[in-house]
C-alpha cells in the first residue's frame, strides 16, 4: 500500500530525516507557497536552517484550471513556463495564454507583498538550495520554479519532495543536482491521496511559519 501522511507537518519530519542524510553544508531551504511552506517549515527547523520561499502559480487551462498548461514563478516579471503536451491537449488562444498570465502574476505579487512585505528575498548566489513543496503531480510549477532558480545561479539545488508522479520527476531530475523523493508513484492520480489530512494552507499559516523560522 502507497504510503499515507498524517498531514504535511508529518510529511515535512519525514522529508527532512532523508535530506539530512545528504550532509548538506548550510542550505537554504526555499518553499513553494503555500502547500509547500508547512512541508519546508519542518525541513529547515530539522537543519537548522533559514527558510524563504518561490513564489509560482500554475497556469490552468481555459475552462479547466485544474489541468496546468505551465507555471509563472519568481518576480519582476515572473518567467512562464509551458508544458507543450497540455498546450497540445487544450489549445488555448494567445489572447486566452496572457489573460491567465496577468490574472496569476497579480496574485503572485499579491502574496508576495502578503507574505514578505518590503523584505528582500534571501540572496541563493552560490548556497546550497533545498526546494521544497508538498507533492508533484503534472511538475509544471515545480520546473517553473526550477529554472527561475537556476538563473539566480546557486551553486547546489536539491528538489524534496514527499510524494511526486514518477514520470514528472525524471523529465525535473536535469533540472537539478539531486532528487529526495519519499515515494514515487507510477499511477500517479492527485498529491492529496497520499496524505489523511490535505487542508488548504493558509495565508495566516503562511506568514506565521515564516515569523516562526525566522525567531528561531
Amino acid at each position: 500500500m502507497a504510503q499515507i501522511f498524517e498531514d504535511r507537518q508529518d510529511a515535512g519530519r519525514k522529508l527532512a530525516q532523508a535530506c539530512a542524510g545528504l550532509h548538506l553544508d548550510a542550505p537554504l531551504v526555499l518553499a513553494l507557497p503555500r502547500g509547500g511552506v508547512p512541508v519546508g517549515f519542518e525541513v529547515a527547523q530539522a537543519l537548522g536552517s533559514s527558510l524563504d520561499l518561490l513564489f509560482v502559480r500554475k497556469l490552468g487551462a481555459p475552462g479547466q484550471p485544474e489541468y496546468a498548461v505551465g507555471a509563472i514563478a519568481g518576480t519582476s516579471p515572473p518567467r512562464a513556463v509551458f508544458n507543450d503536451a497540455a498546450l497540445a491537449v487544450f489549445r488555448p488562444s494567445r489572447a486566452d495564454l496572457d489573460r491567465i498570465i496577468a490574472t496569476e502574476t497579480a496574485e503572485l505579487e499579491r502574496r508576495r507583498l502578503h507574505y514578505r512585505g518590503s523584505r528582500a528575498p534571501t540572496d541563493v548566489l552560490g548556497r546550497t538550495i533545498i526546494l521544497v513543496d508538498d507533492g508533484i503531480a503534472t511538475g509544471s510549477t515545480v520546473e517553473a520554479a526550477l529554472r527561475v532558480l537556476g538563473e539566480m545561479e546557486p551553486q547546489r539545488v536539491v528538489l524534496a519532495v514527499p510524494v511526486a508522479a514518477s514520470s514528472s520527476l525524471n523529465r525535473l531530475a536535469p533540472l537539478c543536482n539531486e532528487v529526495v523523493c519519499l515515494l514515487s508513484v507510477h499511477d500517479f492520480a492527485a498529491v492529496g491521496q497520499h496524505y489523511r489530512d490535505f487542508s488548504q494552507v493558509s495565508d495566516a499559516e503562511v506568514i506565521d511559519l515564516l515569523a516562526r523560522a525566522g525567531d528561531s
